[in-house]
């Protein structure tokens, strides 16, 4: 069984169960970096607006009265899944403050991505039930059409302001919600009894796997806190160790995303950080923010680190000294791409945390003082693993990899009913409850003699090549190398003497193809394979160019998809010699 390393610290306290999580990011009883010395929680990124420390939790507070009175519920009373709200926008400035509102009318909120179709959204708001919806102008026709199909009506969908964009509908804005907030009297307290907030869900999250239907995840108070209070206490050793006690973060992962939610935004506010808010992610707003609000910490997906390697001109010729670290999550990233970063900015404390969904995100990340290229970090206080090998025995030894089970008080209560998904997810042995994470891992002591966690890949998507196990996401980060290629992943398929092959998916990068053909190209990019890596990794399965790679909000390569579609392909045409 492994734990976190010696040099972290312990939890400062239990985690409290018995309020909101706004009543604790907000409260310095509750280990909060006081309000005198904080920044600014929140800031747009493209128009520079802002709310401080004091207008923030006060824009919360009229938020929810005014939510409350159209809305017609009393915090008390009433189911708290009577209370489903979901927040279907882009990341803005209001989305932390309008969860937090409605937390504190005793609702729960399910946040849905903004690249959602309309029957994605449909999707969702049936699964969790919601009864109203959050949307803004440039997702409204969307909104709609799934809100129709839920009996959501039209008094129940409500306006974000989105940068650049003006409110000319006939919906409720959240700003007027606000106004309306403003001139009524305090809400009644929640004054939860212990163990509420452990059984009080605060948001219902879809999970973001890659097969079948998503999965609602019930997410408690307490889980979200447990994880906050868990990320913060790690992180003093890097704060103490570069003695700086705040920061300026960057906003950009979606905040739909629980990544985005509760490792950048929740913990940003909770410490004390400014939180620069961006909306979507192209590379000359990504630069410009840095560049204009100084911001210290970079939290990124790996397909952000390929724009910035593609994009090496532009990005030099902004300034970029303030940055200090750069975070990545969502997706594994390989020491082969970390490394082409730090060539450009070698001064830069570049790790990886890995999460889930499933625990409130996450499990393990990487110190600023405590670097190991490749891996995703040690684990956070509080929480412990185990490694179980393929035969169902424990791992105890490094460089073994096995299956990664972890327990923690972030590890939610289970699934919107779904008992047959708790039942595969969730197990219990005589140390507790346990949730088993479907990815291979290995525990490696890094040069300062920490353990230090490797996520090989997700256990259902490894390729199996004559017994030998071929992780796609290794040989996605090198062909990432080559001076062709802008985008790839990587797939198995049949193969009647090996069982399965890997197979490439590849986006040519323009400039680096020439006029080069495909088949020659595809020749040179599998020489480059072989040149590299050992004979059951080769691309036998072939190389098939594409004009995209399917991928999840987070980052993370959708596999499933192209498996779907290679075997509908191949049911259809036979395979390609």
């Amino acid at each position: 069984m492994f734990s976190a390393p010696a040099w972290v610290p312990d939890l400062p306290f239990e985690p409290p169960n018995n309020i909101t999580i706004g009543e604790f990011i907000w409260s310095s009883k509750h280990g909060r970096r006081p309000a005198a010395t904080s920044r600014s929680p929140f800031t747009c990124g493209l128009t520079g607006k802002s709310f401080t420390v004091t207008q923030a939790p006060q824009r919360i507070n009229f938020l929810a009265r005014g939510l409350a009175q159209v809305l017609k519920v009393e915090p008390n009373k009433g189911l708290s899944l009577d209370k489903v709200i979901a927040i279907f926008s882009p990341n803005t400035i209001d989305y932390i403050p309008l969860i937090l509102g409605i937390h504190r009318i005793g609702g729960i909120v399910t946040p849905a991505s903004a690249s959602h179709s309309p029957s994605e959204l449909e999707y969702q708001l049936k699964k969790t039930g919601a009864t109203a919806i959050f949307t803004c102008v440039p997702l409204l026709s969307t909104a709609k059409k799934a809100a129709e199909q839920c009996g959501i009506t039209h008094d129940k969908i409500f306006i974000m302001d989105f940068p650049g964009v003006v409110n000319t509908t006939s919906h409720i804005s959240l700003e007027k919600l606000v106004s309306i907030g403003e001139e009524l009297p305090d809400l009644e307290a929640l004054n939860w009894p212990k163990g509420e907030g452990a059984r009080r869900a605060a948001f219902i999250c879809m999970s973001s796997g890659t097969s079948g239907l998503p999965k609602a995840c019930v997410i408690s108070h307490y889980n979200v806190i447990a994880n906050v209070l868990a990320t913060a206490t790690y992180e003093k050793g890097a704060r103490s160790h570069f003695k700086f006690g705040t920061q300026v973060t960057l906003g950009l992962l979606p905040m739909s995303h629980i990544y985005g939610l509760v490792t950048v935004a929740l913990c940003a506010t909770y410490q004390g950080d400014e939180l620069i808010v961006l909306p979507k992610f192209t590379i000359d707003t990504f630069l410009d923010a840095i560049q204009r609000f100084k911001i210290r910490r970079l939290y990124v997906a790996p397909p952000i680190i390929i724009q910035m390697l593609w994009n090496r001109d532009n990005c030099l010729k902004h300034d970029l000294s303030s940055v200090a670290s750069i975070h990545t999550g969502g997706a594994p990233l390989y020491a082969e791409t970390a490394e082409q970063l730090l060539k450009m900015y070698p001064n830069w404390h570049l790790g990886q945390g890995y999460g889930m969904t499933e625990t409130a995100t996450l499990i393990c990340t990487t110190s600023e003082h405590d670097i190991y290229l490749g891996s995703s970090g040690s684990l956070l206080p509080g929480i412990r693993a185990k490694v179980i090998g393929s035969d169902g025995k424990e791992i105890f030894t490094y460089e073994t990899p096995g299956e990664l089970f972890v327990q923690s008080p972030s590890i939610i209560p289970g699934y919107l009913g779904n008992g047959r998904a708790d039942e595969e997810t969730f197990v219990w042995d005589d140390d507790g409850r346990w949730i088993k994470t479907g990815d291979e891992v290995v525990i490696r002591k890094g040069p300062s003699g920490n353990e230090h966690i490797v996520i090989v890949d997700r256990i259902k998507e490894l390729i199996k090549v004559k017994g030998f196990q071929v992780p796609p996401a290794e040989l996605e980060a090198h062909l990432l190398t080559h001076v062709a290629v802008q985008d790839c992943a990587v797939i198995p398929v049949p193969d009647e003497s090996a069982g399965e092959r890997p197979k490439a998916f590849i986006v040519k990068k323009p400039s680096g193809v020439g006029s080069v053909d495909d088949e020659e190209l595809a020749r040179q990019i599998s020489l480059y394979v072989q040149n590299h890596k050992a004979s059951h990794k080769w691309l036998k399965g072939g190389i098939e160019f594409v004009n995209e790679v399917p991928k999840s909000p987070s980052g993370k390569i959708l596999r499933r998809v192209l498996m779907d579609l290679e075997r509908k392909r191949r049911a259809r045409e036979g395979p390609r010699l």
